[in-house]
């Protein structure tokens, strides 16, 4: 099926690229920009991210399910996720503070 007629990618191109990033690195986190990064490729109208995330969504459920996962990797993932929020936060303060200084 046609996911995105601006690209002309399929779904199987986007579910391959997404089990290709998961083989790479099973815990990481994957937008549909990511996803058009790895195929060479960049979103036009973006009209097909929702469609691209439910896809990104199904493909990572069953990958996992085929997968056995370790309670060490689960963990592993679990800091790396409150170090990227961590790291979020710092950047959105340091934005806030600059943005609104007075004159």
């Amino acid at each position: 099926m046609l996911v995105c007629s601006c690209n002309f990618i399929s779904d199987k191109e986007i579910v391959d690229v997404i089990n290709e990033l998961l083989d790479q690195d099973c815990w990481q986190l994957i937008v549909p920009a990511k996803v058009y990064h790895a195929m060479g490729k960049r979103g036009r109208c973006c009209g097909c991210f929702p469609n691209v995330v439910d896809i990104i969504v199904r493909t990572t459920e069953q990958y996992h399910a085929e997968r056995p996962s370790t309670d060490a990797e689960i963990f592993d993932f679990m800091i790396r996720l409150k170090q990227f929020h961590e790291d979020n936060r710092r950047a959105d303060l340091e934005r806030r503070q600059k943005s609104h200084r007075a004159a």
